[in-house]
């Protein structure tokens, strides 16, 4: 049977091969159509196994919501390169398999990769996309976030992909949606200065110990370099954290907040004006290592003289409840990953032999 190009056409419309492979497996297969995207899977299956070793660092962080803001997903698909990153197939892969995830909660990538979607194992439907698309492709990580009946989630995408988040919080009694929009502004803040945890409460004694001497050692050190220069010297924080600024320590800070005052000549009657904003100083200076990895107590992107933990009062009181940031998660894109430094003309040298 003559094979032509509109046959080769259609074929690779429907498989996404190349336009020769498509051609030899028609060729092979008498012009049977079925019969040579059968020939073709089988061919990509079998060099998908070498394919699947490569590294896959680029990719997509994809995130579905539900239209009730109860319930959210985000996964982690990896792919070799930027390049296949943005083709359709790449695309419409990863957001089947992020709808696939929505629909059915399970527990782990083993359970993910043993489940049925369009009639294969998930496995096996992932090595089909690798034969197509040409590159190995990684479902890494998942999450799932449901909200109870006094809980709203939402989510949002960053830079197309690179990075991902989802947050969920307790209205306390404020508008369910208005809290949802709010919330995902407070994703967009997630994004951009990357929490670790939600308060310092989370943090262990030993880590901010070993973190205070760290950070005075790293300043110290910019401080030699500041002095050389003859610029001002940044002040060596006593503390680090609120997990170390305890009722004894705050009690001394005020006192001597209050001798320095003394000192300044101040009259006694004003100090009470004048404390509030010492003490606020005083925490802002020493709590880096909670400005850095807390949420709470991050300054927040959209208005810089707040926290976060402000801001959340602050549209409590303007929306008539109470508030409460249960969880945030945060994916971006390959963390994590040691990229392979590619000799590319060896690489090209290697596939033409």
């Amino acid at each position: 049977m003559a094979i032509t190009a509109a046959m080769v056409k259609e074929l690779r419309e429907k498989t996404g091969a190349g336009m020769m492979d498509c051609k030899k497996a028609l060729v092979e297969t008498n012009g049977d159509m079925e019969g040579a995207i059968d020939y073709l899977k089988k061919k990509g299956l079998s060099s998908a196994g070498k394919k699947a070793d490569r590294i896959a660092a680029e990719g997509a962080v994809v995130v579905k919501l539900s239209d009730d803001a109860k319930k959210a997903t985000m996964v982690e698909v990896n792919a070799e390169t930027d390049f296949v990153a943005k083709n359709d197939k790449f695309q419409e892969f990863a957001k089947k398999t992020v709808e696939h995830i929505f629909a059915n909660d399970f527990a782990d990538i083993d359970a993910l990769n043993t489940s049925d979607i369009d009639g294969q194992k998930f496995d096996e439907f992932v090595k089909s996309n690798i034969a197509t698309i040409g590159e190995n492709i990684v479902v890494r990580r998942f999450v799932s976030v449901k909200a109870s009946d006094d809980e709203v989630v939402n989510g949002y995408v960053h830079m197309g992909g690179k990075i991902g988040v989802l947050v969920k919080a307790k209205t306390g009694g404020a508008d369910a949606k208005k809290v949802e929009e709010f919330l995902k502004q407070l994703a967009m803040h997630i994004a951009a200065l990357k929490p670790e945890i939600l308060s310092y409460k989370e943090f262990d004694p030993e880590f901010v110990a070993k973190e205070t001497e760290g950070i005075a050692k790293s300043i110290e050190k910019e401080n030699e370099e500041l002095k050389r220069l003859g610029k001002p010297l940044k002040n060596v924080p006593q503390f680090i954290s609120k997990l170390q600024l305890t009722d004894e320590v705050m009690a001394k800070v005020e006192e001597q907040i209050k001798e320095e005052l003394k000192a300044e000549g101040k009259p006694e009657k004003i100090w009470d004006r004048i404390l509030p904003g010492k003490v606020e100083r005083f925490i802002a200076d020493n709590t880096l290592l909670d400005q850095q990895k807390c949420l709470l107590d991050q300054f927040y992107a959209l208005d810089d003289k707040k926290s976060v933990s402000q801001v959340i009062e602050e549209k409590s009181k303007e929306l008539g409840g109470n508030i409460e940031i249960v969880e945030f998660k945060r994916y971006e894109l390959g963390e994590g990953i040691e990229k392979k430094a590619d000799d590319f003309a060896a690489e090209v040298e290697a596939q033409l032999k």
